[in-house]
């Protein structure tokens, strides 16, 4: 009997594939599409993340800067501007590039735990500037967001109707997110994520991989903002704060580090659980999110996804 040939491409499509029919069906079987869809801005939230950790070795605690600038820039287009949809989530992911590449230049200078307290220490400075500046509305926050009309004829406003559009949103995200890591690109960041100094001996321009890795996380977080503002119609400092880039490291690592497929999963635990816990235990849900963290690290440090890979591993291997 030939060998059992892992096709990662063709489970990729398969998962992808159940995604989406899972999210079409999603708004008919009884879930709340304004859940749904904030649930799936941090899923691509946590993706975009995991693209940097999970696949670079980059451990940032400064992504929710990229997160609320996006936001916060989407919002100010849309409503102040008078820009359509498009081109205001367009905009949220060119601010959001560029901060990432003034972030990303001075933070990659350093390694480990050095890189991971300059990327917080400057989200710091990114926050107290939205705390101050006026176009953010300060503690207040920038309220009443408008959704306006997809390509100027779909009206966002119908719930169900900004639900699809987020949805092909994720799954394009998701689908770029597997070409980036698939690519020879990708093949060098896991190198780097691997064993830094060996890269290095074999001629790659560390640095401007890293740089390019920080630039597309720090982009499509960005993404995640702005479709995030447009769902709940505003944007606070709350989605700024050093706690938001906890929670995504936190959905990441639940979800399963190194995976395309955890973060997804990660998103939708903690969004849910906080969906379920908040009006019950109140500010508790901080306590229950940190023993589900333990539980994560102590019981499988794969994450969900990862553990699942592993076990389908286990099985591939003694079928052979």
């Amino acid at each position: 009997m030939g060998a059992i040939v892992h096709r990662p491409g063709r489970d990729f499509g398969f998962g992808l594939l159940a995604l989406a029919v899972l999210g079409l069906v999603a708004p008919w079987i009884g879930l709340y599409p304004v859940f749904v869809m904030k649930a799936l801005c941090f899923a691509m939230f946590a993706c975009a993340f995991n693209l940097l950790l999970g696949f670079t070795g980059l451990l940032s605690f400064g992504h929710a800067a990229f997160f609320a600038t996006a936001g916060y820039a989407a919002g100010h287009a849309i409503k102040v501007w008078g820009w359509p949809m498009e081109a205001g989530l367009g905009f949220a992911v060119l601010c959001s590039g560029l901060l990432g590449l003034a972030i990303g230049a001075l933070a990659i200078r350093r390694q480990g735990i050095y890189f991971a307290m300059v990327t917080l220490a400057l989200a710091q400075m990114v926050f107290f500037v939205f705390l101050q500046a006026k176009f953010t509305g300060g503690e207040d926050g920038l309220q009443g967001i408008p959704r306006g009309r997809l390509l100027g004829a779909l009206d966002l406003a119908d719930d169900l109707n900004l639900y699809y559009a987020v949805l092909a949103i994720f799954l394009a995200c998701l689908a770029l997110c597997y070409r980036i890591v698939h690519s020879p690109y990708g093949q060098v960041l896991k190198a780097i994520r691997e064993n830094e100094p060996r890269a290095l001996s074999l001629g790659y321009r560390v640095d401007r991989y890293k740089l390019l890795a920080f630039v597309l996380s720090a982009s499509l977080a960005g993404l995640a903002g702005g479709c995030k503002a447009l769902v709940v119609g505003f944007e606070t400092l709350t989605d700024a704060a050093w706690q938001m880039s906890g929670e995504v490291v936190l959905m990441t690592l639940v979800g399963g580090v190194g995976t395309l497929f955890g973060p997804v999963i990660g998103a939708f635990a903690i969004v849910g659980l906080q969906d379920q816990l908040a009006d019950r235990v109140g500010s508790w849900v901080q306590v229950i999110l940190g023993l589900t963290f333990i539980v994560c690290v102590l019981g499988f440090r794969r994450g969900i996804a990862g553990e699942v890979a592993a076990w389908r591993e286990r099985r591939r291997a003694t079928s052979r």
